[in-house]
């Protein structure tokens, strides 16, 4: 009897190991400026990723309150919702409203000289679907934004 529990350990394990040895972690570099500009129109995601992390930097000098920045990622049809709920959630908030379910991914917001990351996974996307991201400080979307293709 001792040998199936043995088995079962040591395929859980293997099966495990697999799953740890297939994870695929694609890093994305992302500026924002104090003239309201990211460096990056499109943002290509390989379809073999299983995680993505994204880091902002802020190469601007004004601070968070007068001209901060973040990295949204949305299906581009929430896109306007999300921007309008935000814009009323305030600064403590990363202008982001609280659990708003339309959010795939979020940094939060950064001011000049600083930097932040999020790490979400591909399983939030779907293969050649439609996404777009922005920065929620009011204002900035209609301008700071982009699209994300996967797949």
């Amino acid at each position: 009897m001792k040998f199936v529990p043995s088995l079962t350990a040591l395929t859980l394990l293997a099966v495990s190991s697999g799953a740890l040895a297939a994870d695929k972690v694609c890093k994305v570099d992302i500026a924002g400026t104090d003239q309201m500009q990211f460096d990056k129109k499109e943002i290509a995601i390989a379809g073999d990723c299983t995680q993505v992390e994204v880091t902002l930097k802020h190469t601007g000098t004004l601070p968070v309150a007068a001209m901060g920045h973040n990295w949204v990622l949305v299906k581009t049809s929430d896109m306007q919702g999300v921007a309008g709920d935000g814009a009323g959630a305030g600064l403590a908030n990363d202008h982001l409203k609280k659990g708003d379910a339309r959010v795939i991914a979020h940094t939060k917001l950064i001011g000049g000289g600083q930097t932040t990351t999020v790490k979400f996974p591909t399983s939030a996307l779907t293969k050649g679907g439609d996404y777009t991201f922005f920065c929620s400080f009011p204002g900035h979307w209609s301008i700071m934004k982009g699209k994300v293709k996967f797949g």
